[in-house]
């Protein structure tokens, strides 16, 4: 339907007898006084008022103050937007004006197809009105907001017949529209076509780029542009965050701040996602610092990004301070401090947490499920678990995805349930994944189950034939045997297939500088220093009675050198420099990218009693807080 209306829709020229009064009909007019009262918190009874006062005053039957009245209303609060539609359906003389701003209006609202509604109204107007400018730079958006690539089309093939492709605004949309498509090629296409692009179409390009992963040319682009608005380092920052190059991000916010540019809660939003990727608490804390010295607006966007941010950091006492300050709270912040509490170990604070929720009357999502489910798997409460997956379908209409199936795999496999978990896979009722039947490889590691493990490593092998991970577990578990002629099978079949076990790498961050070690690192500048602590971290645990475990590592080397290669690991590198960098009593925090092994999970327990610190682990799967030689999975990861 909608896309027949534009197919349908008449042509008018740019000198069109009303396009005086379309051009005009957009521009900034001083609001009567009665309706500058209309403010984002007027509530429906006020509006009543005002709307009466207008009506005895007959201001209303000026169509450019009805107009004005009617924009009031739909553009200061979406929950009036019914009302505003009341007040239009009585106004005598509808102006363009009054029609763009509903369709504004509507592109952002949960109803955007209505904005077509009013696009139609003005094609059939009385007064002979033509669509202008602003009248498609909002129906792209509304496309872009319904996701509808085809209805996108039938609005570009309206705006070529009136003449408006060439506009700045109406481009920028067009590139924003194919951003939110997907479509890069289109971003280019429309982007290229542009002789000399202003700074609106240069920083909806840099968006554009940066939002679909291509950086590289988005920072080509940002450092060619001669200005560059708030819009634009936000587009940039956020792209580096997104893609996971947060070190970038980090690095422009610095420059944002030198050259003096507004930050605001989008800056921030995204400063505080690239912290939480590195683990980078310092800089978190400063960021936050930040916010309430320059008075920012604590939104739920950037209240559930600070919550993610120490969650992700390990420091939930100041998540969870962060959550209950907040004044609003949607199913999006609760989750994230649901998800922090469960990827910290602190499943059973986890599931009190998601009662007070429903408590409160929020209504669970996907998101929320998947904290509910990985809480109940890492201290293992199966039956906990089993419940809260049925009740998704049962008591809330909300279809299982794969990766709440990949999580009851993960809960029964943990607990050592493996044939329910097999069976769990079998009868799911989509095609198991990688992530299901990974699990299950994981937990046939953790309980030497050699020939489930080979099962679990074919159909992985089978979807994703380079799947190092399968290989090197398959490869564990055989070692674990010491089955040495199948550990050598495993490694042969991964050479001729060019498969590499991806390298590990941890990150610590001291004195707000991030610092990377890969495994085998030799290159830090202070490596000198960091090998002496090696020796000492050896020394102190040999005397603890620590033996490496050393079957995991390549078979065909001697022992002493297998303990050579296990003191290489990223992990226990980056926390021997925490050891040389950090005060006593302050807690040495490692993100790794992969996860830890059961030799550094047990080398770190002791280190943490030999040298009497706390140190805070968050690998591929969750947070490990190793305290006085104990560490907070209690073994159960």
């Amino acid at each position: 339907m909608i896309c027949a209306a534009f197919l349908r829709c008449p042509k008018y020229p740019l000198d069109h007898p009303s396009s005086s009064l379309i051009m005009s009909s957009l521009r900034f007019i001083a609001k009567h006084p009665t309706i500058s009262m209309v403010e984002p918190c007027t509530t429906l009874r006020e509006l009543k008022q005002i709307h009466t006062q207008l009506f005895i005053n007959g201001l209303l039957n000026n169509p450019h103050l009805a107009g004005q009245f009617i924009a009031s209303i739909a553009l200061n609060n979406p929950s009036n937007l019914y009302y505003s539609n009341q007040v239009l359906d009585h106004s005598q003389q509808p102006t363009l004006f009054t029609f763009n701003s509903m369709i504004r209006a509507h592109s952002k609202s949960s109803t955007p197809h209505r904005s077509f509604h009013f696009y139609s109204k003005i094609l059939h107007s009385i007064d002979n009105l033509a669509p202008d400018n602003y009248t498609f730079t909002f129906l792209v958006r509304t496309s872009a907001q319904l996701l509808a690539p085809q209805i996108g089309s039938s609005v570009y093939c309206a705006l070529l017949k009136y003449g408006f492709e060439h506009d700045p605004h109406v481009r920028s949309g067009l590139i924003y529209m194919y951003a939110e498509f997907g479509d890069l090629v289109a971003c280019h296409r429309v982007f290229s076509s542009i002789g000399e692009p202003d700074l609106v179409c240069q920083t909806a390009m840099v968006g554009a780029c940066a939002k679909m992963g291509d950086v590289g040319f988005a920072r080509k682009l940002f450092d060619k542009m001669s200005q560059k608005d708030p819009i634009a380092w936000n587009a940039m920052i956020s792209g580096y965050a997104q893609c996971g190059q947060s070190r970038e991000a980090l690095t422009l916010f610095n420059l944002m701040q030198r050259e003096g540019v507004k930050v605001n809660e989008v800056s921030m939003v995204s400063v505080l996602s690239a912290c939480a990727h590195f683990g980078a608490l310092d800089q978190g804390r400063w960021a936050h610092v930040y916010i309430e010295r320059n008075k920012l607006r604590m939104t739920l966007t950037l209240g559930t990004a600070l919550i993610d941010m120490y969650s992700k950091c390990g420091n939930m006492n100041k998540a969870m301070e962060a959550f209950w300050r907040m004044k609003e709270k949607n199913v999006y912040t609760w989750s994230s401090a649901i998800g922090g509490l469960a990827m910290n170990g602190a499943g059973e604070k986890c599931l009190e947490l998601f009662s007070l929720m429903k408590q409160d009357g929020v209504q669970p999502n996907e998101v929320t499920f998947v904290s509910v489910l990985r809480g109940c798997s890492v201290v293992g409460l199966v039956e906990e678990g089993r419940k809260h997956f049925v009740s998704m379908s049962k008591v809330y209409g909300i279809e299982p995805q794969l990766e709440h199936y990949g999580l009851m795999v993960d809960l029964y496999g943990r607990a050592g349930r493996l044939d329910e978990a097999l069976n769990f896979i079998n009868s799911m009722p989509v095609r198991p994944h990688v992530g299901a039947w990974g699990a299950l490889l994981n937990a046939c590691k953790i309980y030497k189950n050699m020939e489930m493990g080979e099962l679990a490593s074919r159909k992985i092998v089978e979807m994703e034939a380079k799947n190092h991970g399968a290989y090197v577990l398959l490869s564990n578990i055989y070692a674990d045997t010491k089955d040495w002629d199948r550990v050598g099978n495993v490694r042969q079949t991964m050479n001729i297939k060019g498969v590499r076990k991806q390298p590990g790498c941890s990150v610590i961050e001291v004195g707000g500088e991030v610092h990377e070690f890969f495994v085998g690192d030799k290159s830090h500048p202070r490596y000198a220093e960091i090998q002496v602590m090696l020796g000492e971290i050896a020394k102190r645990l040999k005397l603890l009675g620590y033996v490496a475990n050393t079957n995991p590592v390549l078979f065909d080397i001697e022992e002493e050198e297998k303990e050579d290669a296990l003191c290489m690991h990223s992990e226990k590198i980056a926390i021997a420099f925490g050891l040389i960098s950090l005060g006593p009593d302050v807690p040495i925090r490692i993100v790794k990218n992969l996860r830890v092994c059961w030799d550094c999970h047990d080398a770190t327990k002791m280190i943490s009693k030999a040298f009497n610190r706390e140190i805070i682990v968050r690998d591929r799967n969750r947070f490990h807080h190793f305290r006085d030689g104990e560490c907070s999975c209690k073994g159960y990861w």
